[in-house]
């Protein structure tokens, strides 16, 4: 796949300008027309899937796809707003996609009813971006390893009652630009100082800066080395948020979904017994994540699924259109607390 800063940038009509206004007027018309060009898979129509997909319906990226294989329960309504109450039954991303198409028609949205752990490798190759929410590790992680070689975006998410994370892979070379306020050196006649030589910041003046930013894979990200001294001396700046996703993620590997609110009982005790094999084999006392955690971590909360989703969304548009800081490469959202925190796990 073509490196989209190389791509020839879509031509804006005149109803897409008038659409789009005021995202143009907050990140210019070149991002825009960059984010009109890029076609995204979301998998995963829940209630964290159904926020990202508003957000980049709306935003005006070229084309959205939903791949889902799940079907809408009762539970599944209570924080995904695109399904209708009558649609219990159906398939979630075909019962999302007239709402979700409503929402903007100048974007493609299309549904499709399959599982993507089935789906080939070139299946996720078509697209500029592919978001994963509610999957297991494996797909992630294969996910993740075959779009890297591609230099497709990868991005990874999931919502665990007041619990909610997202990843990042934008690659080793993510080339983007950043609005920074203008220097203005000082004319040479000056006679105040020394001071008065410095160069200044106008504030009414702005100037865009090139960056670029590393990302390592999610396999790189969930295998941190907790023996070595570097990782322990850095071990309190650490948040507990990491390891809860380490067993939230083996709870998915072992019983194929997520825990579950009907089986609160039983699915808690095998939490806290996940929790213990997962830090002992990463060198850790198990009281680094106390045993109340299994009472806050069962099924998709509304707001943290807006939270999360807003970000995700937010992270998807900035990467696609080049525009404004990344974050590197997780973001968790603790609802109890009602914060979030970025932090980078990886090769440094």
């Amino acid at each position: 796949m073509i490196d989209m800063i190389a791509k020839e940038d879509p031509i804006i009509s005149e109803e897409e300008a008038a659409q789009y206004d005021r995202q143009i007027r907050l990140w210019g018309l070149d991002a825009q027309k960059r984010l009109r060009g890029s076609r995204v898979l979301l998998v995963g129509l829940g209630g964290l899937g159904a926020e990202v997909a508003k957000n980049l319906i709306l935003a005006g990226v070229k084309g959205l796809t939903m791949l889902d294989h799940e079907k809408v329960s009762q539970e599944s309504c209570r924080a995904q707003f695109l399904v209708p109450v009558t649609a219990q039954g159906e398939n979630r991303a075909q019962a999302s996609l007239e709402r979700a198409q409503y929402l903007n028609p100048m974007v493609e949205v299309r549904a499709q009813a399959e599982r993507a752990e089935d789906q080939p490798d070139d299946f996720f190759l078509q697209f500029d971006a592919v978001c994963l929410t509610c999957c297991s590790r494996d797909l992630m992680v294969r996910v993740d390893q075959l779009c890297s070689k591609h230099n497709i975006k990868v991005f990874c998410g999931n919502v665990y009652g007041y619990y909610g994370y997202m990843f990042s892979d934008l690659g080793p070379d993510y080339n983007y630009v950043e609005e920074k306020p203008k220097m203005v050196k000082p004319s040479g006649d000056s006679n105040d100082g020394p001071k008065a030589k410095k160069a200044k910041v106008d504030p009414n003046e702005t100037t865009m800066v090139k960056k670029t930013a590393s990302f390592c894979s999610l396999k790189e990200a969930l295998e941190v080395d907790w023996t070595t001294e570097k990782a322990k001396a850095g071990l309190k700046r650490t948040p507990v948020d990491y390891f809860l996703l380490h067993v939230l993620l083996k709870f998915r590997t072992d019983k194929g979904r997520d825990p579950a609110p009907q089986s609160q009982g039983e699915d808690g005790q095998l939490l806290r017994q996940i929790r213990d094999d997962v830090l002992e084999s990463m060198g850790l006392n198990r009281e680094l994540l106390s045993d109340d955690f299994v009472s806050y971590c069962f099924s998709e909360m509304a707001p943290v699924c807006a939270v999360v989703g807003g970000v995700l969304g937010q992270e998807v548009v900035k990467a696609l259109s080049q525009r404004d800081a990344p974050h590197k490469n997780i973001f968790f959202f603790d609802g109890r607390k009602g914060n979030g925190v970025v932090d980078y796990f990886g090769p440094q």
